[in-house]
């Protein structure tokens, strides 16, 4: 088999998958000698077309956990718009050091069933996106060195193939139901229909929170309202630099306690070949 070029691909709304795959693949692409090409499908300008590979290609696809499976809201595009036409790709999850859960399991089925074969995957543990309590400054240098070793193994591995490899095995349930968030008291904590609040004495008015939007729930004449469908993902709350955007939703808040109050504790990376 021959590959002549590497592609890293991804949903990164707060901006540590984006780290963690383009660690990945331009360690691998080096290692391989082969072009790399980025590709985001985070915003809605970005999925206006389908991913389109070929069984020359190496992909590296990542995307971060919520919930304890992938974003809900992206399933469709990656399930119906991504298509391997048999390449081969490198699965990749980040979590916030609560767990991956069944995250990886459930990107490497629909790789597979995308018509790609997978021939690595892993889980990298990442800043949460609610709270710096969890994962602070993850990525950090020692993840970075796990990852470009982890590349250097990827690429022994595709260097030595002569046929198409089984599909890769991690755990994890990819039909399992998503995690249902607790709250500090252990109870269900609903926070479904929470959107981002904006002080209005810190915004200027930029505009910066709706065009980062990934679901473009954000109305840009007047970012202080968001019309559309919220997930939570913290790419207004992260990505202001006036720090205006904020939740203050009791449920969301709640469950934010829970988690720094039970998941401090620096998690592995998990790797698989």
């Amino acid at each position: 088999m021959e590959q002549k070029k590497v592609w890293a691909v991804y949903w990164s709304a707060t901006g540590n998958t984006d780290k963690v795959v383009n660690t990945v693949a331009e360690s691998l692409a080096g290692k391989l000698g082969l072009p790399l090409e980025r590709r985001s499908f985070t915003r809605p300008g970005e999925r206006r077309e389908a991913l389109s590979f070929a069984d020359s290609d190496l992909v590296v696809l990542g995307m971060p956990t919520y919930a304890g499976k992938l974003p809900n809201k992206m399933l469709p595009f990656v399930q119906e718009e991504i298509l391997g036409n048999g390449a081969l790709a490198v699965g990749l999850v980040t979590f916030g050091n609560r767990s991956f859960d069944n995250s990886l399991a459930e990107l490497c089925a629909c790789l597979e069933a995308g018509g790609f074969h997978t021939v690595a995957a892993g889980a990298f543990a990442c800043r949460h996106a609610f709270t710096d309590a969890l994962a602070d400054g993850r990525p950090d240098w020692d993840d970075k060195r796990m990852m470009e070793a982890f590349a250097g193994e990827i690429a022994d591995k595709v260097k030595s193939l002569t046929e198409i490899p089984a599909p890769i095995t991690v755990p994890g349930d990819a039909d399992a139901p998503y995690y249902v968030p607790k709250g500090i008291d252990g109870q269900p904590a609903k926070f479904l229909k929470a959107k981002p609040q904006t002080d209005l004495g810190k915004c200027t008015d930029c505009g910066a929170c709706a065009r980062l939007c990934p679901m473009g729930a954000i109305d840009p004449k007047n970012t202080a309202l968001v019309p559309g469908t919220c997930i939570k993902c913290q790419a207004c709350v992260r990505k202001c630099t006036k720090h205006a955007k904020y939740f203050d939703d009791p449920a969301f808040l709640s469950h934010v306690a829970m988690l720094e109050a039970n998941f401090t504790e620096p998690k592995e990376n998990q790797l698989f070949l």
